[in-house]
C-alpha cells in the first residue's frame, strides 16, 4: 500500500510540470495569434484584400477545421459519409467558417481583448477571453488539445457560453433529419445556412 501511495506521489509531480508548460504554451499560442490577428486589423494601411488573406493564414494555423468538421457533423452522421464526401464538407465548412469570419472583420473598431488564465480540462484546455467595445463585454472561451504534428490547436470556441460546433452540429441535423448529404451540401454551398 505504501509503495502505491509513493507511485501515486511520484507520477503526480512529475505530472505537474508538464501540465503547467502547458499551460503556458497554451496562454503563449492564444496570445500569439489574437495579437497578430489585432495588428492586421489596426493596419490601415494594409489593402483590405491582402488583411483578410493575412488573417486567413493566422486562423488556419490556429484552428483544426478538419475536426472541427467531423464534430459537427458528429458519430451520427461522419462515420458514414465515404472519404471524398468527407472532403467535400471539410471544404465547404472550412469555407464557410472563413467567410463568416472575414464578415465579421468589418465590425471591428478598436476593441480590446483580455486572456484570463488557462485550465485544464481533462486533457484538453480551455481559455476564457473577453472582448471589450465600450462598456460591452463578450465573453470568448477557446477550447484546445494537442496534436501530434501541429502541436496545440483550437477546436471549438464558445460566445457567451453558445458552442460553435454545437450551433453548426444543430443546423446540420436539421438539415440531414429530413434530407441527405447532398442536400447539405447544397445549402452549404448557397449559403443558406448561416
Amino acid at each position: 500500500m505504501k509503495k502505491a501511495i509513493i507511485i501515486s506521489f511520484g507520477l503526480l509531480l512529475f505530472y505537474t510540470p508538464v501540465m503547467a508548460d502547458s499551460l503556458e504554451e497554451v496562454e503563449a499560442f492564444l496570445k500569439d495569434k489574437l495579437s497578430a490577428t489585432t495588428r492586421l486589423l489596426q493596419d490601415t494601411n494594409l489593402p483590405i484584400g491582402e488583411k483578410k488573406e493575412k488573417i486567413i493564414g493566422v486562423i488556419r494555423d490556429a484552428f483544426d477545421f478538419p475536426l472541427m468538421a467531423k464534430l459537427t457533423l458528429g458519430r451520427k452522421h461522419w462515420p458514414s459519409l465515404s472519404q471524398n464526401r468527407k472532403k467535400r464538407f471539410t471544404t465547404l465548412f472550412v469555407h464557410r467558417l472563413q467567410v463568416s469570419y472575414i464578415d465579421k472583420l468589418d465590425l471591428y473598431k478598436d476593441e480590446k481583448v483580455t486572456i484570463n488564465k488557462p485550465v485544464q480540462v481533462k486533457r484538453k484546455i480551455h481559455v476564457m477571453t473577453k472582448l471589450i467595445s465600450g462598456t460591452k463585454k463578450i465573453n470568448m472561451l477557446y477550447k484546445l488539445y494537442k496534436s501530434k504534428k501541429r502541436g496545440w490547436l483550437i477546436y471549438d470556441v464558445e460566445i457567451q457560453g453558445v458552442s460553435l460546433i454545437t450551433t453548426y452540429r444543430s443546423q446540420f441535423n436539421e438539415v440531414l433529419r429530413t434530407g441527405t448529404i447532398d442536400d447539405l451540401f447544397l445549402k452549404m454551398e448557397d449559403s443558406s445556412i448561416e
